[in-house]
């Protein structure tokens, strides 16, 4: 038995690492479970990065580091010729941020390890057994660990979610696209150059360091993940799709995959919660796989460690899957209906030539594709309000200007719930911080440490709001 901790997360991808260093920066003892030895320091699935997580990574610090680690996308192309204007978005990160997945890795591990996060690498689980009051992990070379709870945030074949016996329902929604990290000899003018037509789908992609990553998909193909894949057969099919393959040579890798659709039915069975892909899996179309997880783990993080240090029961832990499941769902929504209009691009000429004249056409409409922009940026995510609240309350809160010249995002780094009022004597507690707007705000507003709105209320507050705080399901230690 090795020594116990708080909680035990499984799988030290990006979700793992983010949520571990939420538990452990609020004081909680965790435990970080990864299969692999060693961290793949060339290899990565997810290289977009989406105004919303960089709202989360900035209420960590991490932001603006990070995007000076990638190249930023004010405008991208959905289907080739659909282009969603991120510049529109009300954010200090009004842009798709181009960036391999293990630059966020990297950050991310960086701090958890700051913060006291104790990684055990080749740890592999193989048995799961929960108790009335801790939960026991058993691994394969690093012994059983015990702790109070368990979070699977080990990918889409997960074996936490196999040990809890969670259902994971889906199908496979696309098959054989080829994949490879590539060199190009000529730069493409766009941050992202992707396009679909009658021959396929295609889409080269920055990591900023000289590598591109090469997206393709041939029309109708159906065959199996291990079927060989010749770099030529990829640079053939950017030259029929992108009018050039830009010099495509020297793949480090390149192989075929297969995308799913599917979403745990639970993300919580007892001591035992599910995270990021353990949680949803789609098609990688729009790039929010990698977000999803993220903003996954800043929603449980802050209520498993309120619970785990007895200031709040067992309701707000419930509010997890509450508030994350439809946004799962609406991600693989979202994706789905992008993989399903690339698949399904008109093959005759007039239809094609109807759509590239329509498409562009419908960008320049900002209530057309606004939307879209929310949607896929995950600035839209609301989170459901009981009944005859304020309308403000489960939205997300803009990065405010604050009296002092602070912004909200780096009040909101203390991981505590800020009270934004007009200065009226409400004491500070361990889990609350008052601050002041730098105008006028007859709104007050409670945010929660992920930065949606707990409670709000116009005008004179008094008592409502003192009903508020004595309400709210986390209290002083």
């Amino acid at each position: 038995m090795t020594a116990a901790a708080d909680v035990v997360v499984v799988g030290a991808g990006p979700t793992g690492l983010l949520l571990a260093g939420d538990l452990a920066t609020a004081g909680v003892r965790v435990t970080l479970l990864e299969r692999r030895a060693h961290a793949d320091a060339h290899m990565t699935r997810s290289f977009a990065v989406h105004a919303r997580t960089l709202e989360v990574l900035d209420a960590r610090g991490l932001a603006d580091e990070l995007v000076g680690l990638g190249r930023t996308a004010p405008v991208v192309g959905v289907f080739g010729k659909l282009e969603l204007h991120l510049h529109r978005l009300r954010t200090r990160y009004p842009f798709v941020l181009i960036t391999p997945q293990y630059h966020v890795e990297a950050l991310l591990e960086r701090r958890a390890l700051a913060a006291g996060v104790r990684i055990v690498r080749g740890a592999d689980v193989v048995a799961l057994r929960q108790r009335a009051d801790h939960v026991e992990v058993q691994t394969a070379g690093a012994g059983v660990h015990e702790a109070a709870y368990a979070v699977g945030c080990d990918g889409v074949r997960s074996t936490v979610r196999r040990l809890t016996g969670i259902g994971f329902p889906g199908r496979s929604v696309v098959r054989s696209v080829m994949l490879a990290d590539v060199r190009l000899k000529e730069v493409p003018a766009d941050a992202v150059t992707t396009n679909s037509n009658v021959y396929g789908f295609a889409s080269l992609v920055p990591f900023g360091d000289g590598w591109y990553r090469a997206i393709g998909r041939i029309a109708g193909d159906e065959r199996p993940d291990d079927a060989p894949v010749a770099a030529e057969e990829l640079a053939g099919l950017l030259r029929r799709v992108l009018g050039s393959d830009y010099g495509m040579h020297d793949p480090r890798w390149i192989s075929r995959f297969h995308s799913d659709e599917r979403q745990a039915v639970r993300y919580r069975q007892g001591r035992v919660l599910l995270a990021g892909d353990a949680a949803h899996v789609h098609s990688p179309a729009g790039g929010m796989g990698m977000n999803t997880g993220l903003q996954d783990a800043a929603n449980l993080g802050w209520k498993l460690a309120a619970v785990v240090r007895g200031r709040a029961g067992q309701p707000l832990l419930d509010s997890y899957e509450r508030e994350r499941h439809p946004v799962g769902r609406q991600a693989l929504r979202v994706s789905g209906a992008i993989t399903r209009g690339v698949l399904n691009a008109p093959h005759s000429g007039p239809a094609r030539r109807l759509r590239d004249t329509a498409l562009p056409v419908v960008s320049r409409f900002s209530s057309v594709t606004a939307l879209g922009e929310r949607l896929l940026s995950g600035i839209g995510i609301s989170y459901p309000a009981p009944r005859g609240s304020h309308p403000l309350t489960g939205r997300r809160v803009p990065d405010l200007r604050l009296a002092g010249g602070r912004r909200l995002y780096e009040v909101l780094r203390g991981g505590t719930f800020v009270l934004i009022t007009d200065g009226r004597p409400v004491p500070e507690t361990p889990w609350l911080r008052l601050a002041a707007p730098a105008g006028s705000l007859r709104t007050t507003l409670l945010v929660r440490p992920d930065a949606h709105i707990a409670w709000a209320a116009d005008g004179p507050t008094g008592a409502a709001l003192r009903t508020a705080l004595d309400r709210w399901p986390v209290t002083a230690p």
